[in-house]
C-alpha cells in the first residue's frame, strides 16, 4: 500500500506565525533588558548566601531590612 498526497488539495498553515517569529533574535531592547534583570537575580542569590537573610531570623521588619541593607553593602564592596 503506497500513500500519496494528491496535488488538487491546497494546504495551508493551521497556525498564523507570531509576532515574536518577525522580530529579529538579539534586539538591543531586549538584551539590555536580559542585562539589567541578570545583574538583579545574581544580587539576590549572593543575597540569599547570607544565612540570616535566607532564614529570617529577626521577627521584627526593621531588624530584618537592617540586616539586609547590611549584606548588600558588604556584597557591594567585594
Amino acid at each position: 500500500m503506497t500513500l500519496t498526497i494528491s496535488s488538487k488539495r491546497s494546504s495551508k498553515a493551521a497556525l498564523k506565525p507570531s509576532s515574536r517569529r518577525n522580530e529579529t533574535a538579539g534586539s538591543s531592547a531586549h538584551v539590555d533588558l536580559y542585562k539589567e534583570r541578570n545583574i538583579i537575580e545574581r544580587f539576590f542569590n549572593k543575597l540569599k548566601k547570607f544565612r540570616r537573610v535566607a532564614t529570617r531570623y529577626d521577627k521584627l521588619l526593621v531588624n530584618f531590612m537592617g540586616f539586609v541593607k547590611l549584606a548588600a553593602i558588604a556584597i557591594w564592596l567585594k
